[in-house]
């Protein structure tokens, strides 16, 4: 296993995927929650934090799978932040046997087709590099930061999001592989348990993304309020409760 992950806290076991432009401190604030009462596992995913770069088109729901593999974990919860959202909905469908209960955090979702808005956003941050600083601007000025931005958290969030900016430098390839056909169009047949949570502040994109989940027949929607995109470290104990609560009653 060549992903850096760490490990803590007994009983039923619970994986965190991150955010995509952060690592496993995404989780700095839950984790130790959660570890009251479950083996808590956080890990930096492919080409963040203290794990390698990829060289290849990466697959992150194989590496989730080696992960459970090398910790000899047949099942667990998954609770994916964002891009970690996306990864565990994609695992899940892929290896349902190996999946307790889902529980995502405004997640990113295979195949769904982003707003002209979110693409001309994205367009000048691209244009932006290798300006690190103008990158960082454009990216953390949006509104679905607003609230993270205003926080005694705003320090944590900008450097996290500075060192994958760096982290990328290493990259050998930005592509990535991801299972077909796009999960967009399969949401129907996650049978898992699922738990849903998003914050009142986010992007129109991820609020469509919301009502896409719908789709899946067993699942809980939980709003947060005064919460935005960065509701792992702005809202921790509202996130324990709300997941314990969840993992608690199935």
């Amino acid at each position: 296993m060549d992903l850096y992950y760490e490990v803590s806290g007994n009983g039923r076991p619970v994986v965190l995927l991150h955010s995509g432009g952060a690592d496993l401190r995404d989780w700095m604030f839950v984790a130790p929650l959660l570890a009251k009462h479950y083996r808590v596992i956080i890990f930096d995913g492919r080409g963040a934090g203290k794990s390698p770069s990829p060289m290849e088109p990466a697959n992150y729901v194989e590496d989730l799978l080696a992960l459970l593999d090398h910790l000899e974990i047949n099942q667990a919860t998954l609770i994916g932040h964002s891009l970690g959202g996306r990864i565990a909905t994609d695992f899940t469908l892929e290896y349902p046997k190996r999946v307790s209960e889902l529980v995502l955090i405004a997640p990113a979702l295979s195949g769904f087709r982003h707003s002209q808005e979110f693409e001309d956003w994205m367009q000048k941050i691209n244009e932006a590099a290798p300006d690190i600083d103008k990158i960082v601007e454009l990216s953390l000025n949006a509104p679905l930061y607003r609230i993270i931005m205003s926080s005694p958290y705003k320090d944590l969030m900008a450097q996290m999001f500075r060192d994958h900016l760096k982290k990328t430098s290493e990259w050998g390839t930005f592509k990535s592989i991801w299972p077909e056909p796009p999960t967009i169009d399969r949401l129907e047949k996650i049978k898992i348990k699922t738990l849903f949570i998003i914050g009142e502040e986010e992007l129109s994109d991820n609020r469509r993304v919301a009502e896409c989940f719908r789709k899946v027949p067993d699942i809980r929607f939980i709003h947060i309020a005064g919460s935005d995109h960065m509701v792992t470290l702005t809202h921790p104990n509202d996130l324990y409760s709300h997941i314990t609560y969840f993992l608690d009653i199935n």
